[in-house]
């Protein structure tokens, strides 16, 4: 049986270029999932892996919606060659079961990995020079210095307990909480 696999990393990406393809390959039975290819957590792959039988095929769009790492998708393929499960990539045109296949998916695994490491240096490097230029990423602060010099001033005067005081600056107990506590350890 021809068995496809497609994901995506994000809720915001959709899989409709991959099952198209896949699709078109003739896969009789598709699972799909929105994760990252990190993660381990990928229940679709798992159950993938689970009823992938003697002779069927597995039928990816590309090699990185299987696996993230090297590592990752050679473990994947041997689980697959020990179960005589072939591997087959739509894009990469690799066929793990011959092997011509067997070095191309080698080849292609090792410069999909190296190209991710680029990426992640750049983005790293990026993120630094930001940093120097006085830039700092991430989500703004709930509460801003005097915000909590209000607080501190209500809970001083013992009429507001931290609660009240959270209500009256309209956030979470949890994150007033929090801010007195990075604000208190130097």
């Amino acid at each position: 049986m021809r068995i496809g696999y497609a994901r995506v990393s994000t809720d915001a990406q959709e899989t409709h270029l991959q099952l198209d393809a896949l699709k078109r390959a003739k896969c009789r039975r598709i699972y799909q999932e929105k994760a990252s290819g990190a993660t381990a957590d990928r229940p679709e792959l798992m159950r993938l892996l689970d009823n992938a039988r003697q002779g069927d095929v597995v039928i990816v769009w590309k090699l990185d919606r299987l696996a993230r790492s090297l590592r990752q998708l050679i473990d994947t393929t041997m689980l697959l060659n020990e179960r005589g499960v072939e591997l087959h990539s739509l894009t990469e045109n690799i066929n793990t079961t011959t092997p011509t296949g067997k070095l191309t998916f080698h080849l292609f695994a090792a410069l999909a990995e190296f190209e991710r490491d680029l990426l992640r240096q750049r983005v790293n490097a990026g993120l630094q020079a930001a940093r120097r230029r006085g830039r700092v990423g991430g989500r703004p602060k709930a509460l801003t210095t005097d915000d909590l010099k209000k607080a501190r001033a209500l809970l001083r005067s013992g009429d507001y307990t931290k609660i009240q005081v959270a209500q009256e600056l309209e956030v979470s107990r949890h994150t007033l909480w929090r801010a007195l506590a990075q604000e208190a350890t130097p």
